[in-house]
């Protein structure tokens, strides 16, 4: 049943994907060219090319493809993606408008029209006779007076007065075509800025966002220790090495005492990322730096990672804990691990501490924060979310997760969410600028 749940919805999402992309292409492709032009055949070969490439970029990796093959993929089939979306919106913006203005279109004609046939109506009443008024040519009987006036058909919206309706205006453009080109051309380059703006945030490489957590245990000599949070670097065909070295200056200078990379780190093996990962062992905090994993971790491999992170000098957290000396840092496995049996285990990682102290708990996804308050944690960092990464994802990302982004309290437990440093699919943000954290925390004491 579940199989036949998850055809049945593949099925759908692909046939609405289909409607989307004819639908931009009737609008932007057939109603802005014309039959047989090269503009239409690119704009038709594009609309079946682009949603290809989208596909292969997305099942590439989990079908084994080689890695230059996924990279090749991924660039143009994760842009379109994010291009899609708000093409999509601004299109939908835009299609009111254009509605209007062919509309209005079309009373200015049949006005043009009304008033050509006043025009014709007028000349055909004083018609001058041909030998002056009244008179008829010799021998014949005068002329009768017309029963009925000539009427002129208004023209059609795309038509201009005095031409046919089919034909086009003295710069080969019609009127419907001119707004069909106008309106078109402003959603895409609206949609063409806010990927763009986003890209560059995300190549340019996440900001430093401070955050200060009062806890109430927290002894006086740990008043500003501070913990460096990364989340969701998605290293793969997209983000590499560069990204990488960008996340590590960062978090060095903020020069923290503990760092804490709290899951997604990577979409793919470590055979193909593992240069990409190498600038990790520069990172400098003088507790240490930790990691757990995230679901993204178990589509790749999550032994292999935990175990090449160990070598490149993080600690990884396996539903473990770390007495440090004035509290206690806890880790747990992503949820995703409990396919393989290897889920989060809270009594492993904080069953038998003193509760009297502090604790700290590494966790991917928002999700468990019940299970941290039952186990008496008094701060949870996590990531998972991108901060929904493309408005309004941000929206759907709240049907998820108790907390999207930011801090939160669930009775004596906070909760800190990260946006993440990276970003899945698209290397695109909007809405929700990538960050690393560093999380302050502050005693009551001091």
């Amino acid at each position: 049943m579940t199989v036949f749940v998850v055809i049945v919805a593949v099925v759908a999402v692909l046939a609405l994907l289909g409607l989307v992309h004819r639908w931009l292409w009737v609008r932007l492709v057939r109603d802005t060219t014309r039959p047989g032009r090269p503009a239409r055949r690119t704009g038709t070969v594009l609309a079946f090319v682009l949603p290809l490439l989208s596909l292969a970029a997305l099942t590439a990796g989990r079908a084994g493809a080689p890695f230059w093959l996924q990279r090749l993929v991924a660039w143009p089939g994760f842009m379109w993606l994010a291009v899609l979306l708000y093409l999509t919106l601004a299109m939908l913006v835009a299609e009111p408008v254009r509605r209007l203005w062919l509309r209005r279109l079309a009373r200015s004609a049949v006005r043009t029209g009304e008033a050509a046939a006043e025009v014709a109506a007028g000349r055909a009443s004083h018609v001058p006779a041909a030998r002056g008024a009244g008179a008829s040519p010799a021998g014949a009987p005068p002329a009768a007076e017309p029963d009925v006036l000539p009427t002129v058909a208004p023209p059609a919206p795309d038509a201009e007065p005095g031409r046919s309706p089919d034909a086009a205006p003295a710069d080969g453009v019609t009127r419907r075509v001119f707004v069909a080109r106008t309106v078109g051309g402003a959603a895409v380059a609206a949609a063409g800025l806010t990927v763009g703006t986003g890209t560059y945030g995300v190549l340019r490489g996440p900001r430093v966002k401070r955050v200060q957590v009062p806890l109430a245990k927290l002894p006086r000599a740990a008043h500003g220790f501070r913990i460096a949070v990364v989340s969701d670097v998605h290293l793969g065909p997209v983000l590499g090495r560069a990204h990488t070295r960008r996340i590590v200056d960062t978090v060095n200078r903020t020069q923290p005492d503990l760092i804490a990379v709290v899951g997604d780190l990577v979409d793919g093996n470590v055979h193909d990322l593992g240069p990409a990962a190498e600038p990790l062992r520069e990172l400098r905090a003088r507790h240490g730096s930790f990691f757990v994993t995230g679901n993204h971790e178990y589509f790749s491999g999550a032994q292999q990672w935990v175990d090449h992170v160990r070598e490149l000098g993080l600690t990884p957290l396996e539903n473990a804990r770390r007495e440090l000396p004035h509290f206690d840092l806890a880790g747990v496995n992503d949820v995703q691990g409990e396919k393989e049996g290897k889920g989060p285990d809270f009594q492993a990682a904080l069953g038998d501490r003193d509760r009297s102290r502090t604790s700290v708990l590494l966790a991917h996804q928002p999700i468990v924060i019940d299970e941290a308050v039952r186990h008496g944690v008094d701060l949870q960092l996590s990531g998972h979310t991108h901060g929904g990464q493309l408005w309004p994802g941000n929206y759907l990302a709240e049907l998820a997760n108790p907390t999207v982004a930011g801090l939160e309290r669930y009775g004596d437990t906070q909760l800190y969410v990260s946006r993440g440093a990276g970003a899945w699919g698209p290397p695109v943000r909007v809405g929700a600028p990538s960050d690393i954290t560093v999380v302050e925390l502050a005693s009551y004491q001091a």
